[in-house]
């Protein structure tokens, strides 16, 4: 007998607490993967052109219709004319505007009489049809007396009724078969005839359309402009140019060619902000029918307009040509009055730039043309014969190298010696400055021209002098900090100017009193607009400049430089610049001839910061015996000994190997000295330091 065990709810509830977990968590992997697969479906690439394909013939139909309507609603009515008439009122074209009046006038008159003749012919009709009846009957009857007579039977008479009987009858039944055919026909042929219009006219949205469409690059035209607005799904925009009796026509300047493209002015309805439409680029580039980076966005002086430059599709994707300094061996440089060529603007136009008592600086992602852009600049000013460099490469592979000869000063490398080397480049280039301020009024100066590229490295560096103060760092208190700007202040009344090239912009690696002491700001791609707005300022951000837009590694060289020494249209802050690539070769060929314009440079090159010099010792020698000695005449025996290393020292270098040591300089007559008991005392604290290292 079997028996049958019935579970209560509380025996099925304990069941399901005491079975094991892996139950439930081994479908989890499942669901998972199923997931992963519908995920991988949808996002697959066939899938999208399959959805293209469905979009894109459904709009093919309804765009049609709407072509359709659209065409028999302007034949049968005035819509036309009053919309020619609205698009010359907007360009001031008042006698066009008449003129289509008048057809207007004209069309409507015609309408009126074909109405009124079609009454008149609806009166006339039942006249008419007996009319028709009674011609008919005859003419048949005369046909029917005729056959009667012919054949001699009276039947005959009918013959002709009997025809025309027929032929009514045969008539009505092909009519049946037809009519029973055009509701199974007539809408696909309708249908179809729609979908031609609509492929015809490529009546679909922009990213459904096929690739050999969608990249066209058709010429902008008045109506793409207000269309690519309309459609940026901005309500308020949208709303005020469906009611604007011009169709939008007034929002737009003149459309004006522009180089490579063209120019023109929106002005935007109240209720729209230009910060929308900047934050739209994408989309809008995209309803222009261009790629985002063949759209750019400034923001004129006129309030509520944006401004665009629309470049002609895959001109920005073409090399930029030569340099001149590479293409002109006869070029030469004038400092004042000279302008560097740097590159091409957008529109092509060369880009000109004036470096007379200009600070440079130029910023970016690393591998982006930084240097090269730089670079470019010091090649045009080398071949003016008057002006002196100082170089540090903080990198040290070799990118300014060929400035070896040329150059008085050459610092390569990237460690905290190359960094300190530098600091003390750019510290004698202030006191150059503080030298020269001192000098009569109207003194002419020679342009020094100091330049740090990897700039932060020396912002970042953590290299502590004796005096214990950091070289680099953004406070007060940093050697370096201080130094250049103390060179912006007011270097460039006495021709002494600093360049900086530097990476991926932070208020850690380019502090904020730095960046803005500079007149050239130019930067490469950035990671995002806070860097951009830390390179070139938050005014030419806000205004349309944006280095964060641009393409890493497909806009490579290519600058968007603010502030003076480049032409720029009126209110216009800020300007996209595909800088000239001059590889190291031609770099190199620049700077053989600018070296023929020289007499002869001896450069001191520091491709080693780390030297075995006993400085103490070389300190000692020059003293001498003498009881104190001028610390300016201490430096100068120090350079007589050894010019190369001793050439950047002033007295605070000497004064900082001596408080290494625990002595200082002093005073004598108000004159800063070296006293040769502080040497002493200094040599024996380190001669106790190393015997107890010993």
């Amino acid at each position: 007998m079997a028996i049958t065990l019935i579970k209560t709810p509380e025996d099925a509830t304990e069941d399901a607490q005491d079975a094991p977990a892996s139950d439930a968590s081994s479908t989890r992997p499942e669901r998972r993967r199923a997931r992963e697969r519908i995920r991988a479906a949808l996002t697959d690439e066939r899938t999208r052109d399959a959805c293209r394909v469905l979009v894109r013939h459904g709009a093919y139909t309804v765009g049609g219709g709407r072509i359709v309507w659209r065409r028999v609603w302007e034949e049968r009515t005035t819509a036309r004319y009053g919309r020619m008439m609205r698009a010359a009122e907007a360009v001031g074209n008042l006698e066009e505007a008449k003129e289509w009046e008048e057809r207007a006038h004209r069309f409507r008159e015609a309408r009126h009489r074909r109405r009124m003749e079609m009454l008149t012919a609806m009166r006339q009709a039942p006249r008419a049809a007996g009319a028709v009846a009674l011609t008919g009957a005859g003419i048949l009857t005369a046909a029917g007396v005729a056959l009667a007579v012919a054949n001699e039977d009276f039947a005959d008479l009918a013959v002709p009724f009997e025809f025309t009987v027929d032929a009514i009858r045969w008539a009505f039944i092909i009519g049946t078969v037809v009519w029973g055919l055009i509701p199974l026909l007539g809408p696909a042929i309708g249908l179809a005839a729609l979908w031609d219009i609509g492929r015809r006219r490529q009546a679909a949205p922009h990213w459904a359309l096929p690739a050999s469409a969608r990249g066209d690059g058709e010429p902008i035209t008045p109506s793409i402009v207000v269309k690519a607005f309309r459609d940026l799904g901005i309500s308020t925009l949208r709303k005020a140019i469906t009611d604007m009796e011009d169709a939008g026509a007034s929002m737009l300047s003149v459309i004006a060619p522009a180089g490579v493209g063209v120019e023109v002015d929106v002005h935007l309805p109240s209720g729209v902000s230009t910060e929308e439409i900047q934050n739209r680029r994408r989309k809008l580039a995209e309803n222009l029918g261009r790629h985002e980076h063949e759209v750019f966005i400034t923001i004129p002086p006129a309030a509520r307009t944006v401004r665009l430059w629309i470049a002609d599709s895959g001109a920005l994707d073409e090399p930029v040509p030569a340099s001149p300094l590479v293409t002109d061996p006869d070029l030469k440089a004038d400092y004042k009055t000279g302008r560097c060529p740097w590159g091409v603007t957008l529109r092509g136009d060369a880009a000109l730039v004036t470096l007379y008592q200009k600070m440079v600086l130029v910023t970016g992602l690393s591998n982006q043309g930084k240097t090269a852009s730089l670079r470019a600049l010091a090649l045009w000013l080398a071949l003016d014969p008057t002006v002196e460099f100082r170089i540090g490469d903080l990198k040290g592979i070799g990118d300014w190298h060929m400035f070896l000869g040329l150059a008085t000063v050459l610092i390569e490398g990237p460690t905290d010696d190359h960094v300190m080397e530098v600091t003390h480049m750019v510290e004698d280039g202030f006191e150059e400055m503080q030298r020269r301020l001192l000098q009569p009024k109207g003194t002419e100066f020679h342009p020094l021209v100091i330049i740090v590229d990897e700039a932060q490295v020396a912002y970042g560096s953590g290299a502590v002098g004796v005096d214990k103060r950091p070289y680099g760092g953004q406070k007060a208190l940093s050697r370096y900090f201080r130094a250049v700007k103390g060179i912006h202040d007011q270097g460039r009344a006495v021709n002494v100017t600093i360049w900086e090239g530097t990476q991926d912009p932070t208020d850690q690696n380019l502090p904020k009193r730095s960046r803005e002491g500079n007149h050239i700001r130019a930067s490469l791609v950035v990671g995002t607009e806070s860097q951009a707005k830390m390179a070139l300022g938050d005014a030419p951000v806000a205004k349309g400049a944006a280095p964060h837009k641009l393409r890493q590694g497909l806009d490579k060289g290519q600058l968007v430089v603010a502030g003076e020494g480049l032409k720029m249209a009126a209110g216009q802050v800020s300007e996209n610049v595909r800088t000239h690539f001059i590889d190291d070769d031609q770099a190199e060929a620049i700077i053989e001839r600018a070296k023929a314009l020289r007499s002869g440079v001896a450069t001191v090159h520091k491709l080693e910061a780390v030297q075995d010099v006993d400085h103490l010792a070389d300190l000692a020698l020059v003293v001498g015996a003498e009881k104190r000695v001028k610390t300016t005449e201490v430096v100068h025996r120090l350079k007589v000994r050894n010019h190369d290393l001793y050439e950047h020292w002033n007295g605070g270098t000497v004064r900082d190997l001596l408080a290494e040591y625990g002595e200082d300089t002093g005073l004598y007559d108000g004159y800063p000295v070296v006293k040769l008991e502080s040497v002493q005392r200094a040599l024996e604290s380190r001669g106790k330091e190393i015997a107890e290292a010993q």
